[in-house]
């Protein structure tokens, strides 16, 4: 029997193609070095705190002026590659490939590198920037808009939303009231507005996955919420789709998107170009909302 196979969405890009390995050279580039030997940068560079340091970086090196620690790994197989992920740099590299070739390829790769390690500092401070402080008056985004927490004892069992039609502009309109006293701790905040955000993303993304499948042909039979840090969703070829409820925090396209990305993998089960093809069909401008979905994300409660 066929077996079952599980598409997955990952909440960061996948690594770049993987560039062959440089021309032998007799020497180690003179710019890159083992973290643990002597240093051939000038000593102000060396004494310099490192601008981008992964916490199991084996190797360090100066492009463009900037001082990156990285994490170099040996690993089988055929070229050099690189991933920048939220620690920062991670160079693998094959078993055969002199130190000398590494130093040359992370060299060559320099401009890409450091593009992407800003961006991922970026990320990550925008990110930390949007920690919510669970209390009366926090503010949390549900389908794109804000929305301002209001305990309200008197408001019988759950938490309902009310909207203000009549707010100005820039102002949030929509207040959740929580059925919560006032002396209340964050945790029963946090899990209060989460129970709230969690039933309407049940009865939201079933919505959406009704509206995609008959447009793509496709029948899913089962929805399950999960809460995973690191995928958006993922689809298994029994019908089932699983869904990370965190996305109720973003904008309806955005959600689509993922909805129409799983759907599309009960008829294309991998992500060559047959497969984003299918998701072009319903979801013609996924690249877009594919980078707001990177962008836009919270950090975990």
């Amino acid at each position: 029997m066929r077996q079952l196979l599980q598409l997955t969405l990952d909440l960061f890009d996948p690594a770049p193609p993987e560039d062959p390995p440089a021309p032998p050279s007799p020497a180690a580039s003179p710019t890159t070095t083992p973290v643990a030997s002597a240093p051939a940068e000038p000593l102000d560079a060396v004494l310099a705190p490192a601008t981008f340091h992964h916490p199991q970086a084996s190797r360090q090196a100066v492009l463009g002026g900037t001082f990156v620690a990285y994490e170099f790994k040996r690993a089988r197989r055929r070229s050099i590659g690189f991933s920048v992920g939220p620690e920062g740099l991670t160079v693998t590299a094959p078993k055969w490939v002199p130190l000398g070739e590494v130093d040359a390829a992370v060299q060559a790769k320099a401009a890409w590198i450091l593009s992407k390690l800003d961006a991922a500092r970026e990320r990550h401070e925008r990110i930390e920037s949007a920690r919510i402080a669970w209390r009366d008056g926090a503010a949390f985004p549900f389908l794109g808009e804000q929305v301002i927490v209001v305990l309200d004892p008197r408001g019988g069992a759950g938490a309902t939303l009310n909207t203000d039609a009549q707010a100005l502009p820039g102002v949030p309109r929509l207040t959740l009231h929580v059925a919560l006293p006032h002396p209340a701790g964050p945790a029963q905040i946090r899990d209060a507005v989460q129970a709230w955000l969690m039933r309407q993303a049940k009865r939201l993304f079933t919505e959406r996955l009704d509206h995609y499948a008959p447009q793509l042909g496709v029948q899913w039979r089962k929805l399950v919420l999960s809460n995973a840090g690191t995928r958006w969703g993922t689809a298994h070829s029994d019908g089932t789709i699983r869904l990370n409820w965190r996305l109720i925090h973003f904008r309806l396209p955005v959600i689509d998107y993922v909805v129409a990305h799983e759907l599309s993998h009960l008829r294309v089960m991998d992500h060559s170009p047959r497969f984003w093809d299918t998701v072009a069909t319903v979801v013609p401008q996924y690249q877009q909302l594919r980078g707001q979905l990177r962008d836009e994300a919270l950090p975990p409660w």
